[in-house]
């Protein structure tokens, strides 16, 4: 045996340096999902940009030269992410979509929500934010201060007006957003596999209760925005999914679109109150661009960040994805492969390891390339004209890829939320700052914080 990997290593010496750990078959597991960008700076500081560790049985090349991002994201050949993203939604959703092509699964989401059915969708999110915060203070007078947290509050609001636009029922909407964050909570654990027993118990029951909450039976009402969801059970349906399944992708539809937007309104928000120079250029821009001053909630159309450009807002919230945007692009490696990085080494990959791409470490957390990158700078991404500044340089040659999220476009509901609140909070205590993240949850889209910061805030006319 000794022999026999011996050679192994010499036949194959030109992969990525390899990093197995101290235990025996896990390997980095425990170190990698209590808090994976400091094992991966760590792991970059010891072997560079690409290497290989073992995970719970597992080879996993991490590659970390945003130049060489490329060479994975283009070989669909080589690189398969399609068994992955089965995988793990059985995991996660205990949802088997094995049978569905994802060219026709893309089409038909671009189909429902992008395009031409993007507006409207977006007319309702502004419409439901706009009577969801006039509802917080039913009862009180428009000028009565309110205390809580911010996390909880952007969370809250943002996914409610998500579920009352896509789903269309007023009824239970604080039922479905307690149990989705009780099953968000825990999602990360899920996924890794390390649930205790009674937290499997709590994702079960949630998992169960938003089941029966979306069933197309549930949501029946006969409202035009149930259209998409027949529709998709139809599509569904077409492609060999039985209605048990039907009803838990219903589920997993509710994560992919209202997981992100309330943790990346907290972090935009809370940079602003915690940093009074981004929140003065905020205001400043939007002072500037509104040639009606009433911009009271009975009129949401008065909304001048979204009809005009607005590089100010635009650098904050490039800024905020910067620091919080922590996605995992994970391929699989589907056949041997000779990985050519953009400074000419190649590297020999094998067959069934995976490979992992991690954009926060390095374009977005790297120093030669953002200075002083722990840092909030909300004109970084500014010129001197101010115009955009979209030019990012690693070892003299442009950035292909400078921010996330990777040409996802800027996000209207961000926008419209941020013109609706920054004027309306403050932080309770004026030195206060920002919790740190949550580091379980690295890889899974937006972080999310160990803590909140507690504001206060209410209704007024500027």
């Amino acid at each position: 045996q000794l022999w026999y990997f011996g050679i192994t290593k010499i036949m194959r010496r030109n992969e990525p340096p390899l990093d197995e750990g101290w235990i025996p078959w896990l390997g980095h597991a425990i170190e990698f999902g209590k808090d994976a960008a400091k094992f991966l700076a760590r792991m970059k500081e010891k072997h560079g940009d690409i290497f290989t560790v073992r995970v719970a049985g597992l080879r996993v090349t991490v590659l970390l030269d945003p130049h060489s991002f490329d060479s994975v994201l283009n070989d669909r050949d080589s690189f398969d992410f399609t068994r992955l993203r089965s995988q793990v939604i059985q995991k996660v959703f205990s949802l088997q979509l094995t049978n569905i092509e994802p060219i026709l699964e893309r089409k038909w989401m671009e189909q429902h929500f992008q395009g031409c059915s993007l507006p409207k969708l977006s007319s309702s999110m502004n419409t439901h934010l706009q009577t969801l915060l006039l509802h917080c203070h039913n009862g009180s007078a428009p000028s009565e201060w309110k205390q809580e947290g911010l996390f909880d509050l952007c969370y809250s609001l943002l996914f409610r007006a998500g579920y009352l636009t896509f789903f269309e029922r007023t009824d239970n909407a604080a039922a479905a957003y307690q149990e989705f964050r009780k099953f968000d909570n825990l999602l990360a654990k899920l996924a890794r596999g390390s649930l205790r027993r009674e937290e499997r118990r709590t994702v079960s029951h949630s998992q169960e209760r938003l089941w029966e909450l979306l069933s197309p039976h549930g949501l029946r009402g006969g409202s035009e925005s149930s259209t998409w969801q027949q529709s998709y059970c139809d599509f569904l349906q077409q492609e060999g999914i039985d209605a048990d399944m039907q009803k838990k992708a219903l589920l997993l539809q509710l994560w992919t679109t209202q997981c992100n937007a309330g943790p990346a309104a907290f972090w935009l928000l809370g940079f602003l109150l915690t940093h009074p120079e981004a929140m003065e250029a905020v205001k400043s821009e939007i002072r500037g661009l509104s040639t009606r001053r009433d911009t009271s909630f009975q009129q949401p159309q008065n909304n001048p960040l979204e009809a005009h450009s607005t590089p100010v807002f635009d650098s904050i919230l490039s800024e905020t994805l910067r620091l919080t945007a922590a996605v995992m692009i994970r391929r699989e490696v589907v056949q041997d492969k000779i990985l050519d990085m953009a400074n000419g080494k190649r590297y020999h990959l094998r067959r069934g390891d995976r490979v992992c791409l991690f954009p926060f470490l390095s374009p977005q957390m790297d120093p030669q390339i953002h200075q002083e990158p722990q840092t909030f700078k909300y004109d970084r991404f500014l010129n001197d004209d101010m115009t955009v500044k979209d030019e990012f340089y690693k070892d003299g040659k442009k950035l292909k890829y400078c921010s996330m999220p990777w040409g996802a476009g800027k996000n209207s509901l961000l926008k419209s939320f941020v013109t609706y609140f920054h004027y309306l909070s403050e932080p309770c205590d004026p030195e206060a700052k920002l919790p740190p993240v949550n580091p379980s949850r690295y890889g899974f889209g937006m972080l999310q914080p160990d803590g909140d910061l507690q504001v206060r805030y209410r209704l007024k006319r500027t």
